[in-house]
Parts: C-alpha cells; sequence; structure tokens
C-alpha cells in the first residue's frame, strides 16, 4: 500500500471519528453538506480523494474549522 492510500485511510477514519462525535449519520452529514451519502462513505473507506470544495462543506456541516479535518491524521513520510 502506497503513501497515498495510506493519507486516504486515515484521513477517513478521522472524518468517521468526527462525524460519530457529533452524532451524524453519513445520511444527515451528506445533506447538510450537500454531497452524496455514498461519497462521504467513499472518502470514511479511503476511496475517495475528497476535493477541497467538499472539504470546505464537510467542514461548515460539521460546524468546524476546516484545519480540524486534518488534526491527528497519521502520515509516514517516509514510505513511497
Amino acid at each position: 500500500m502506497d503513501t497515498d492510500d495510506l493519507i486516504l485511510i486515515s484521513f477517513g477514519n478521522h472524518l468517521k471519528k468526527l462525524r460519530e462525535e457529533k452524532s451524524l449519520s453519513q445520511e444527515e452529514l451528506a445533506h447538510r453538506a450537500s454531497l452524496d451519502r455514498t461519497y462521504i462513505s467513499g472518502v470514511e473507506n479511503g476511496r475517495r480523494n475528497i476535493s477541497l470544495k467538499a472539504l470546505n462543506s464537510v467542514a461548515k456541516a460539521m460546524e468546524i474549522n476546516l484545519a480540524e479535518l486534518f488534526e491527528d491524521i497519521k502520515y509516514d513520510k517516509t514510505r513511497s
């Protein structure tokens, strides 16, 4: 597994944790962010590379700062 895959998985896990802390379903988050539930699912499962516009929409929908989406992301810069 390459670094790009690992960062997507780590981000997805973090997004899921934040969403669950807010007691939001994927469906509710998707609705609030004007995204499809399958898009949210794909991001959380590390299968989708979320766009900057979608990141901004998700942060607003969760009522958090955009930077909070990147806290606690595990990234090993020595792997390629």
